[in-house]
């Protein structure tokens, strides 16, 4: 695997105003990266994203996305820091079916991606798993969460991810798009041989309908944010048997779907 640029903030000048007083200095702003995925030797997608952990944002990517399968269908993968080019290769050079290229959808969260699917994908889909979970340690796992990212804490201006087991986190990452921050988890466990069937996912982001897709795909049972759903990720949460958390802040949470995978 190839080392990837770590640089996750630049320094910027400002001009802070207040009610009675201005002054200069300099703030921390989250790196806006535009990274370019090609698999075998076909452009798929351009992600806007923070270049950090690229290898595992291209694998994830890769893999939500229904083109990688497993880390032994990869051949090779290159990452150009000075191009933004991420290049993949499988050892099977397959075709890659008309009909998912022409599913790209663009995606509702910051740093604009794109997806391959559309929402009817996920209605044949169902995901089963006696995971369950208490209430309390919901909130114990979102006070950890909330604490665990240092970029976030320097500019406010990223989301993170998380995959849990039971009270323990055992993967985090950090992005601009939050769909980034979910492909980055996703695509460390594929390279470590993580399990993720069965996991809780946590997220600082919206969950709309392409962080269910993400989950439904991997079999991950419970979406926990601290942010709110859309209509349509509660209908497919609904629908395909994923229990859907949000807005847990202040000691408080509404479970949307599928509440028998939460203990009181």
């Amino acid at each position: 695997m190839s080392e990837t640029h770590e640089e996750s903030t630049e320094i910027f000048p400002v001009l802070r105003y207040t009610e009675t007083a201005q002054e200069k200095l300099e703030r921390a702003v989250a790196h806006e990266y535009p990274l370019t995925i090609v698999f075998n030797n076909r452009e798929l997608a351009t992600i806007l994203c923070t270049p950090k952990q690229l290898d595992h944002l291209t694998l994830g990517f890769l893999s939500s996305e229904g083109f990688l399968k497993g880390k032994e269908e990869i051949k090779s993968l290159q990452i150009n820091e000075q191009t933004g080019i991420a290049r993949l290769e499988t050892f099977e050079d397959r075709d890659i079916d008309q009909d998912i290229l022409y599913k790209r959808v663009i995606s509702t969260g910051c740093g604009r991606g794109a997806a391959f699917y559309n929402a009817a994908d996920l209605t044949e889909r169902e995901v089963v798993a006696d995971t369950k979970i208490l209430a309390n340690d919901i909130f114990s796992l979102i006070n950890q969460f909330q604490h665990a990212s240092s970029v976030y804490k320097t500019t406010h201006g990223v989301h993170s991810a998380a995959l849990c087991l039971g009270q323990q986190i055992i993967v985090h990452a950090e992005d601009i798009g939050r769909h980034n921050a979910i492909d980055k988890i996703f695509g460390r466990c594929l390279w470590e041989g993580i399990p993720v069937e069965g996991l809780i996912i946590l997220t600082t982001g919206r969950i709309s309908s392409e962080v269910i897709h993400k989950a439904a795909k991997k079999d991950v049972p419970v979406i926990i944010s601290i942010s709110a759903p859309t209509s349509l990720a509660v209908r497919l949460a609904r629908k395909i048997g994923i229990t859907l958390i949000a807005s847990v802040r202040g000691g408080k949470m509404d479970v949307y779907t599928h509440d028998e995978r939460v203990l009181g």
